[in-house]
């Protein structure tokens, strides 16, 4: 969470600030080519990224081997120092579309007509961004990093179909640790389990709660 939230948020507004311009061609086919990630089932998603990172025949490690950057195969999924890294990888490339999304339908609340006064003034680009879209766009910061942090602490189908937890643990997630102790193990502890889930769950209530207080905060602001 401390890597893919801000990286899904900073990504998906940088790419929404490049789709929302009408001088951009094609940008409807961009738009649905960054969102169709999102809609692919995920545990399919999984099973493909075993073999896009295979190390002996996955295409990264081909294009590394053959471009001379690596001399042999690189274990992106079977190594520890490098399994979380790239599950975050993926985990990112998946769902920055749906970000991306959010970010698109902040940008439509932003009056057109301010911006253009800007521009008639004189103002630059980063100045339109700094002093006119930045602001009206901070409520809509908390709500989408609030959902972020929501989707990203359910990543179960992803993980075990990735990486099983492994190697030694190294990408167990809580939603695995509970998995691993209620149904994958040789004596199943589901008190122990289930202590775990009620952990989880209060957790994403939490999230959910100051989530409400965020919403009522950008209406309060709006309204004013």
């Amino acid at each position: 969470m401390a890597v893919t939230v801000p990286l899904r948020v900073g990504l998906g507004l940088v790419l929404a600030l490049a789709l929302n311009s009408p001088r951009l061609p094609l940008r409807r086919f961009f738009r649905t080519a960054f969102f169709l990630p999102v809609v692919t089932t995920t545990a399919i998603v999984g099973v493909v990224m075993q073999l896009v990172f295979d190390p002996a025949s996955g295409p990264v490690n081909l294009a590394l081997t053959e471009s001379g950057l690596v001399d042999s195969g690189i274990d992106f999924l079977g190594s520890a120092e490098t399994a979380l890294w790239t599950v975050m990888a993926v985990h990112t490339w998946k769902w920055v579309g749906i970000t991306m999304i959010y970010w698109l339908a902040a940008l439509q609340t932003v009056p057109r007509d301010l911006v253009e006064a800007a521009r008639i003034d004189g103002a630059s680009s980063w100045k339109v961004y700094r002093y006119i879209l930045f602001p009206l766009l901070l409520p809509f910061l908390v709500i989408i990093t609030l959902l972020t942090i929501e989707q990203n602490l359910q990543i179960f189908d992803l993980m075990l179909t990735m990486t099983g937890g492994g190697p030694f643990f190294a990408t167990e997630v809580i939603e695995l640790y509970i998995y691993r102790w209620a149904f994958d193990s040789a004596t199943p502890q589901l008190g122990y389990a289930s202590a775990a889930a009620v952990i989880l769950g209060v957790l994403l209530l939490v999230v959910a709660a100051v989530q409400l207080l965020g919403v009522r905060a950008a209406r309060k602001r709006a309204g004013a």
